[in-house]
């Protein structure tokens, strides 16, 4: 059974890092692009970033262009860092395992969730100013 761990988030004040961790189980990962959506109250769940272990490119929302980092450690675990915070970061944030191989290949197909197949409970991420 394929499970998805999320971890690091928390309360911090604008300007400040959070690095948060996701731990995925249940078979092997390394042919499957991994992303991080968020979600706050009302709001649908946004893509934020994603990446492709075995081709080596990621993608970002513009939003956290240049301020969040997306990284795998290796087939079954995968970072955000994310640096400068900002008050509009707050959210819920989930990690998810995209179709099976290289389903997607391009931004536009990463920014949809009907792209990923698995999903963590999410972790919360406070950013005050």
């Amino acid at each position: 059974q394929v499970q998805l761990d999320e971890s690091g988030g928390g309360l911090v004040q604008a300007g400040d890092s959070l690095r948060l961790s996701c731990a995925a189980s249940g078979r092997s990962f390394a042919n499957d692009a991994m992303g991080w959506f968020r979600q706050t109250p009302g709001n649908q769940r946004e893509f934020v970033a994603a990446i492709r272990w075995s081709a080596g490119s990621t993608y970002y929302a513009d939003s956290v262009k240049g301020r969040f980092t997306i990284s795998r450690a290796n087939a079954d675990t995968m970072y955000l860092q994310m640096d400068s915070l900002r008050p509009d970061d707050t959210a819920i944030y989930y990690c998810a395992v995209a179709k099976q191989g290289d389903y997607c290949a391009q931004y536009e197909c990463f920014v949809s969730m009907a792209s990923f197949d698995y999903w963590g409970h999410g972790t919360q991420v406070i950013v005050s100013s």
